[in-house]
């Protein structure tokens, strides 16, 4: 870990060019999905002590953040573009690439759009990855339809196949989703450590440097900085960055940095 770097801005990631950091190997965001108000719509807890004898709770009509809704998606693709590290020009041959990536947690329904929008800046192939939960958190809907037990992220790349270590394994395009309790919770859409760290080990190799734009609990940057990677991130909300620094950023068996 000795000369690595973990650093966690308050701050909007369209402001970061205030920060120098360096052009990164790996971009992992986890996107607002822009649910609105129906954030917890499908969840008990929408109501008190998950009951709905007891009535609406707080979270009844509430987002899960301040930004949920207008997340600029042309300037967050542009940052992705920008900030991704250059292509190598000469060729290194079968599953020796150095070229970078991007990858996107986003709702089912916006991968299409993303998708869109990320061509027009210069993302020129992309293809999905699926995440298969164990159970769903759509309760109040189980009685109703199908109910979702599954996450979506896609992976974004200029020209060439991004870095790929598969250590000869053939990896599938979806992935248990594997959580890990010994770790803190403090946000709503945390995604798992395991998970993380997974996509990181496949898309990168110590020492690159990881940037996660929408860093909320800061799980993406502890994940990148357990594996010897360098890992930056930008969060715009105040008490999440506090939350981070302290219950994820800060751990006695890891020595991080993060500048809130």
């Amino acid at each position: 870990m000795e000369g690595l770097k973990c650093e966690l801005f308050n701050d909007n990631f369209e402001n970061f060019k205030r920060y120098g950091i360096p052009k990164a190997q790996l971009i992992i965001a986890d996107i607002p999905y822009n649910i609105g108000t129906d954030a917890y719509g499908s969840s008990v807890e929408w109501y008190k002590n998950g009951d709905i004898k007891n009535g609406e709770s707080k979270k009844a009509n509430s987002t899960f953040f301040n930004r949920d809704e207008g997340f600029n998606v042309v300037n967050f693709m542009k940052f992705g573009h920008r900030m991704l590290k250059k292509e190598p020009k000469a060729n290194t041959g079968r599953g020796k690439s150095q070229s970078p990536a991007m990858i996107v947690f986003h709702a089912c329904e916006q991968a299409h759009l993303l998708t869109e929008i990320a061509k027009k800046v210069g993302f020129k192939h992309s293809y999905p990855l699926v995440f298969v939960k164990k159970t769903s958190s759509q309760v109040l809907k189980a009685n109703m339809r199908i109910v979702g037990a599954c996450e979506y992220a896609t992976v974004f790349y200029r020209d060439k196949l991004p870095k790929f270590n598969n250590d000869g394994e053939m990896i599938k395009n979806w992935f248990p989703w594997i959580t890990d309790s010994s770790y803190p919770k403090i946000h709503n859409t945390q995604k798992p450590i395991p998970v993380l760290k997974r996509l990181i080990e496949i898309f990168t190799d110590p020492e690159d440097v990881v940037i996660d734009p929408c860093a909320g609990s800061g799980s993406t940057l502890r994940a990148a900085a357990e594996l010897n990677r360098n890992a930056y991130g930008f969060e715009v909300e105040r008490q999440m960055c506090e939350k981070a620094q302290k219950y994820m950023l800060t751990n006695g068996d890891i020595d991080l940095l993060a500048n809130v």
